[in-house]
């Protein structure tokens, strides 16, 4: 039996590591500042130990450990609990995120130290944009650290503390989130997880990108956070028949149960603001523009966001709930035609991008429309497959951009080719997780997206359209994965930041120069042990057959589901389109068959689309915000308070001071005037007084 202090240890553990960073390493500067990184690095450490006895406690348990909610607070006879809810989809999650928050941190270690010789060649990055939708592509990362770290801005650990506390929050926020056992006490943890990636990616707050790409995604993240609170709201409205039932209206294991008694139409809109929560998080068609800007925090926020943390959450979150979302059919193909067509969209953008790191976060908006594909067409143990695989070699090609760019200072490909002759491990890795995104037998990739596929075409109309978006998604992917590739490895090297003229450079950029070797052993030893899960995650997790050191369809069967069958066609079939993406992909960037330039100018109106991100940057800045909201509603709000509440105002004010000099008018200081007003009184009195008594 696992106990449930050490389950609420799992999430203490990294919530210590942020309050020591922040309230005493912090403070004590410079000579404590490494300290942060060691701090951090050991309570994750012991985060997965204990995540890996959890695991093993519920597949002992065959099940859900049984830990009784506590009682936070009462409002008659509703009680609001709190508590632990480990079972097994809980237990994989902290697998996940321990293991993937840990490697991140042990490579943040080598690439977040400074080098005040080359101005803070590892520690910080840079992504300008031209405008919302133009970007240009990172050329470096380094300068000053912000006043008020504790530390000289030129110390090789300034942003030690800060980045530390701030990691240590983001991790005990998804920790805290997946093992809540009731949805306000969830809920609490989703909006921590939203404060933290607000921090990391505004790391750099000093930076106006930085900055405003902070803002971007908190506020559109919020867009979908409101549908999510509306469906508390709703649940809540709808507490008296639950609880007649005998069930708490926002335990996560009563709410499984309350389906039948809520009826279809209360459960649709249920799911549906519960989606509107993932889409945001998941960064899901249309609420997924803040994902992309998101690259402006240091890369390994960049990863463990991509991997395992903030758009992870959403599609946790719809696998922890589906037992609602099952008895809505409306809510399911919603769900199955937005993650269908998430995928084919974000992939498309994904074609044109030279910044390495925008590449695999448009990757990443298509593997979860992936998962989210998944769960709508009712598999939502393969939609955590996928999370669970996509975790792995999406870190891995992260801390790869990462890698590089610590040897070339720039994320811009255009600047890059020829790197794998210097960065061998990087190369190998790096591959290795590019293969595996492309979904290429026998790596992970290909055994979650293969059953996806399977998944949506052995479906109805609605699963067969979305295994065409699938389909053409997985062409694409494979393109861009190896475009990337050929880009940054191959052919010959094109300078890196010594190709941007110094009058070109930001300041931050002004002492960068090129470093030809690979990149330390702090750094490269996490992205071989990703290279590893990339390789052997799937195939030991949930291959069809036995292996010896697990049973077949160990992963579908520890969360309680039949195994999927293996279908040979489709597994072909996706296979060949996948090698057909790579091999279009060489003949443009590896033997110039195909001249890429030629095929922009050929095709150059869809180019600029991908380009410009299909205008949505403009249509919700330009249109949207300036234009119906600023123009319409903010302006109009602006006239009503200027004429009608501060007239309102205004107008108690006028007759307050009117009034009063009225009747100042009378008030004269003169004894006898008061005295005749007294007299005149008295008579009025009397005429009264006599006139009452004569009737």
């Amino acid at each position: 039996m696992f106990s449930e202090w050490a389950a609420w240890a799992i999430i203490a553990l990294p919530l210590a590591a942020f309050a020591i960073n922040a309230f005493i390493v912090r403070p004590l500067g410079a000579p404590a500042a490494r300290l942060a990184g060691y701090v951090t690095v050991t309570a994750l450490a012991v985060t997965l130990v204990l995540s890996v006895l959890a695991l093993m406690a519920v597949q002992d348990a065959h099940g859900t450990a049984g830990y009784e909610p506590h009682l936070w607070f009462a409002v008659g006879p509703f009680d609001m609990t709190i508590g632990i809810f480990l079972d097994p989809l809980t237990a994989i999650m902290l697998i996940v995120v321990s293991s993937i928050s840990l490697l991140v941190q042990v490579y943040s270690l080598g690439y977040m130290r400074r080098e005040p010789a080359h101005g803070g060649h590892a520690a910080e990055e840079r992504a300008v944009h031209a405008g919302a939708a133009h970007a240009h592509d990172a050329h470096g990362h380094g300068g000053d650290a912000p006043v008020g770290d504790g530390v000289s801005r030129e110390h090789p650990y300034a942003d030690y503390p800060r980045y530390f506390a701030y990691m240590g929050l983001f991790t005990a926020s998804m920790l805290g989130l997946v093992l809540s056992s009731n949805l306000i006490q969830l809920f609490i943890f989703w909006e921590l997880v939203g404060l933290s990636s607000y921090l990391l990616i505004g790391f750099y707050h000093w930076r106006p990108s930085a900055a405003a790409a902070a803002k971007k995604a908190f506020i559109v993240t919020r867009i979908g956070d409101f549908g999510f609170l509306l469906a508390l709201l709703y649940i809540f409205s709808h507490r008296a028949e639950l609880m007649a039932a005998g069930l708490n209206p926002f335990d996560i294991r009563d709410l499984h149960q309350a389906a039948p008694l809520l009826g279809p139409g209360v459960v649709t809109w249920i799911a549906l603001g519960l989606f509107a929560g993932a889409v945001g998080k998941s960064a899901q068609f249309p609420l997924h523009t803040w994902l992309p800007d998101a690259m402006e925090g240091p890369t390994p926020v960049s990863s463990l966001i991509h991997a395992a943390t903030m758009v992870a959450a959403g599609v946790f979150l719809m696998a922890r709930m589906f037992p609602l979302f099952e008895e809505s059919a409306t809510a399911l193909n919603l769900i199955a035609l937005t993650g269908g067509f998430t995928a084919l969209f974000a992939t498309s953008m994904g074609l044109v991008v030279h910044d390495i790191k925008r590449v695999l976060a448009f990757s990443t908006v298509s593997q979860l429309g992936y998962m989210m594909l998944a769960v709508g067409v009712g598999a939502p143990v393969i939609a955590m497959f996928h999370l669970f695989n996509h975790a792995f070699f999406k870190c891995l090609l992260f801390l790869g951009s990462g890698s590089v760019h610590h040897s070339v200072h720039t994320f811009d490909m255009r600047k890059m080719g020829g790197l794998k002759r210097w960065m061998p491990v990087t190369y190998v890795t790096v591959l290795i997780g590019a293969i595996s995104l492309a979904g290429i037998f026998p790596l992970a990739g290909f055994w979650s997206k293969d059953e996806i596929l399977v998944a949506a075409w052995e479906g109805d109309t609605v699963g067969r359209l979305v295994f065409l978006f699938g389909i053409g998604a997985a062409f694409m992917t494979a393109f861009y994965s190896f475009r990337m590739i050929y880009l940054t490895f191959h052919g010959e090297f094109r300078g890196g930041i010594d190709a941007v003229p110094m009058a070109e450079r930001i300041p931050d950029e002004a002492h960068h120069a090129v470093h030809r070797h690979e990149s330390p052993r702090v750094m490269t030893t996490p992205m071989v042990v990703l290279a590893g899960a990339a390789v052997l995650s799937g195939i030991v997790a949930n291959a069809p057959f036995d292996l010896g050191i697990v049973p077949a369809h160990w992963f579908a069967h520890f969360l309680e589901e039949e195994a999927p069958h293996f279908n040979w066609p489709i597994a072909i079939v996706s296979t060949l389109v996948a090698l057909g993406g790579i091999g279009l992909a060489t003949l443009m960037y590896r033997t110039n068959a195909i001249s890429a330039e030629g095929m922009a100018l050929t095709l150059k109106p869809f180019h600029v689309l991908l380009s410009r991100r299909y205008y949505m940057d403009e249509l919700y800045e330009g249109l949207i915000v300036r234009r119906v909201l600023y123009r319409g509603v903010f302006q109009a709000a602006d006239w009503i308070d200027r004429h009608i509440v501060d007239g309102t105002v205004d107008l108690a004010g006028w007759l307050g001071r009117n009034t009063g000099r009225a009747m100042a008018q009378v008030q004269t200081g003169q004894v006898q005037l008061y005295g005749v007003g007294i007299a005149l009184g008295v008579v009025v009195i009397l005429l009264v007084l006599l006139t009452q008594g004569g009737g």
